[in-house]
């Protein structure tokens, strides 16, 4: 089933006003993956979820759900029951008056759901995100990981193949995150395609292939492990010392590529013929830099989304 196409999108762009939003974007889904658009805020991500969802209208290019033109307003009619969209924002598509109950009922009347089946579900929602036991609690008074349980019960109420989820997580506490991934783990081992937004590398290597996006462009595509494969530069950690002279040493050795701040390490990247430990090691010490330990690392998802940025910025210089 994962070599079914589920989602297609060819060569869309869409602007807002003068802002180019999403530039020739191509991206193929299979069905029953979850599948991550991993980005900074503001480089596209919820528009092509939006496009993908047929919330939004398509200005230029084409997008295809279970091969079918989203274009078209008969396919989006005929699909709204097949696909839901979560949109961003703690709860945004919920009612703060109405009780947990209330919403998911809401949400299933507006989807012709008969009563006696509306229950059977209501009740299998609640006791999978453990929302049970806050069924009569109005949504506005949920915390923020319990608005983000409920609002996924309420794209959820009608059974759809295809779930756009715009940044959930964002915005929860860390266990509350863990928790919901868990919940979407168990929904895409069901056969139900999953497309997330996301700002969060930890999050990207969750997913089975992701789509890197900068300034609404596709710039690394692929699984986890393809991304991180393709990596082209050895990368080192650097722990110990001060954090602000061991980046400015470092930017300034030949043979250095990039070099960032991850926690209390820095990750140093370098050409074919840059230094390895010992040399950086020693311009370390020739900054008056002691104490630091440098070892050779693979890279992460973070790592690999540095250095993809970095090119297509040059590519973008050198076009110019």
């Amino acid at each position: 089933m994962a070599d079914e196409i589920c989602v297609e999108v060819t060569d869309v762009s869409h602007s807002f006003g003068k802002t180019r939003a999403l530039d020739h974007v191509s991206i193929k889904i299979p069905r029953g993956t979850t599948v991550g658009l991993v980005g900074a805020d503001g480089v596209g991500k919820s528009t092509l979820m939006s496009l993908m969802a047929g919330t939004r209208i398509i200005q230029s290019g084409k997008v295809e759900v279970f091969g079918l033109d989203m274009s078209k307003r008969s396919t989006r009619d005929a699909l709204s029951h097949k696909v839901a969209f979560m949109p961003q924002g703690l709860g945004r598509n919920l009612y703060k008056t109405l009780s947990v109950m209330e919403n998911i009922n809401f949400h299933a009347s507006l989807f012709g759901i008969p009563r006696k089946e509306r229950k059977a579900r209501i009740e299998r929602l609640l006791q999978a995100t453990a929302l049970d036991p806050f069924a009569d609690r109005p949504a506005g008074k949920l915390s923020g990981g319990m608005k983000q349980k409920l609002a996924l019960c309420c794209a959820r109420v009608h059974n759809p193949e295809v779930l756009c989820l715009d940044e959930p997580a964002t915005g929860v506490d860390p266990v509350s995150r863990k928790e919901f991934w868990a919940m979407l783990k168990k929904i895409k081992d069901r056969g139900v395609t999953i497309v997330v937004s996301t700002p969060y590398m930890d999050e990207a290597s969750l997913c089975d292939r992701i789509a890197m996006i900068l300034d609404g462009s596709v710039i690394g595509l692929g699984s986890p492990a393809e991304i991180i494969s393709r990596f082209p530069n050895r990368i080192y950690s650097v722990s110990g010392g001060n954090m602000f002279q061991t980046l400015g040493a470092l930017r300034g050795v030949r043979g250095v590529l990039d070099c960032s701040s991850f926690g209390s390490a820095c990750h140093v990247s370098v050409t074919d013929d840059g230094p390895d430990e010992t040399g950086l090691a020693e311009a370390l010490r020739s900054a008056g830099i002691e104490g630091c330990d440098v070892r050779r690392m693979t890279p992460g998802i973070e790592d690999c989304f540095i250095r993809l940025s970095s090119s297509a910025a040059e590519g973008s210089s050198g076009a110019e």
